[in-house]
């Protein structure tokens, strides 16, 4: 290849190993780019459309009792450098009054898959182009949030689906006062509200979540505030109209450790006084065992393992999920050193058909590079995505079972 070939094309690196690198030339960056941006203007002409009957966007639950049902979620970013499959095939449900954490590595999948769910998806790069997501009102009353037009969505997000922000000096405006902010929330979701209510209900909030001096605190900007009362802040206005579900995506990432514990006792607090369910994003497995009651496992766009929170940490089933226990500190670490995955998640533009996690996994075989795997249930409430429990990776296993046995022998 000549030096001005090589200036032409853009490097993009795939999934298998370090050499099997793919080379976009500029026409075939020009000629994705013009399709992608036919794929975006078909989604977004749909999202945009005015007066759409009722009837287009209302549905019925699997089970009753859920608040919300991902049923096979596909969220994609379309690139200059390909399809991005951020979430690909992901299915879970969160009950009413229960806490669902969703774990797994940067880049996952989870955070796009609570955007999903609020219609935040970055446009119109990114869009929900496969799958089902249903929210049930506290009347029982079920939308279709992918099928819901802009202007409908309005009137739950904020409302009824709140969310709690990774980073709230990024979330908060730095250029209007705490009260003004939190006092919008109340105006924009609550019929009859004047600004003396919505001051009552903001002052409320603030003391609800602990703080001292509210007074202070309301007429304050939010640089004038620690991460700590930042984060209360945040988690006061999420709270402010009482929401059926509330979405805490990193709630505790950039707090120190005792803030840490006042923030989870005051979410599950909340949480039991108006009887809501929360959606816990996070990274740290401590907070998962403190505060979940189901946990879902996600790896490079897809669910690998999901179950009860007892479940996953006392039979984890997945060599993902046995990695991401082991690499817990705990005070018997051999030789001191702390376990962690060798290597690193795929480059989620160029997915292969086989099981995403193999060239990371010590359990990998022959048939782990041929199909991706199904999912095994071994329990009402547990399941994985592995070719260890089925199949010919099961017969696999038991053959090296007995090799290894033998040799000890």
């Amino acid at each position: 290849m000549g030096l001005l070939d090589m200036l032409k094309r853009r490097k993009v690196e795939g999934t298998e190993d370090l050499d099997n690198t793919m080379y976009l030339t500029l026409r075939e960056e020009r000629r994705i780019s013009r399709e992608n941006r036919k794929i975006m203007k078909q989604y977004e002409r749909e999202k945009n459309r005015k007066n759409v009957p009722e009837e287009e966007y209302l549905t019925q639950m699997r089970d009753p009792s859920n608040v919300v049902e991902f049923d096979n979620l596909h969220t994609y970013f379309f690139t200059d450098l390909g399809t991005v499959k951020s979430v690909n095939g992901v299915t879970f449900d969160i009950p009413q009054g229960k806490i669902v954490g969703v774990v797994g590595e940067s880049g996952c999948g989870k955070s796009v898959t609570s955007l999903s769910l609020m219609q935040l998806v970055q446009a119109p790069q990114g869009q929900i182009v496969e799958g089902s997501i249903r929210y049930q009102d506290i009347n029982g009353k079920c939308y279709e949030i992918t099928k819901m037009p802009r202007d409908k969505m309005l009137e739950i997000r904020g409302k009824e689906i709140s969310m709690i922000f990774q980073e709230p000096m990024t979330s908060l405006n730095p250029v209007f006062k705490i009260g003004e902010q939190m006092d919008e929330v109340v105006l924009l979701h609550t019929k009859g509200a004047t600004s003396e209510s919505a001051k009552a209900r903001s002052i409320e909030m603030l003391n609800l979540v602990g703080i001292a001096d509210v007074e202070k605190v309301y007429n304050s900007y939010p640089h004038e505030l620690s991460g700590g009362m930042r984060q209360r802040v945040m988690i006061a206005m999420a709270l402010s109209c009482d929401p059926r579900l509330i979405i805490a995506d990193e709630p505790t990432t950039a707090l120190d450790v005792t803030i840490q514990a006042q923030i989870l006792e005051l979410l599950r607090d909340v949480k039991d006084k108006i009887n809501g369910s929360i959606m816990l994003i996070t990274h740290d497995l401590g907070v998962i065992a403190e505060m979940a009651d189901y946990v879902v496992v996600m790896y490079a766009g897809r669910i690998i393992e999901q179950g009860t929170v007892r479940e996953i940490f006392h039979n984890p089933k997945h060599p993902y999920t046995i990695g991401l226990m082991k690499s817990k500190p705990s005070g018997d670490t051999k030789d001191n050193r702390l376990y962690s995955i060798r290597g690193q998640v795929p480059n989620p533009i160029n997915m292969p058909d086989y099981c995403y996690f193999c060239n990371r996994c010590d359990y990998a075989m022959n048939v782990c590079w041929k199909e991706y795997p199904d999912i095994v249930e071994f329990s009402e409430s547990h399941s994985a995505a592995c070719h260890l429990y089925y199949g010919e990776g099961l017969e696999e296993q038991k053959k090296r079972r007995v090799e290894v046995e033998n040799n000890g022998n």
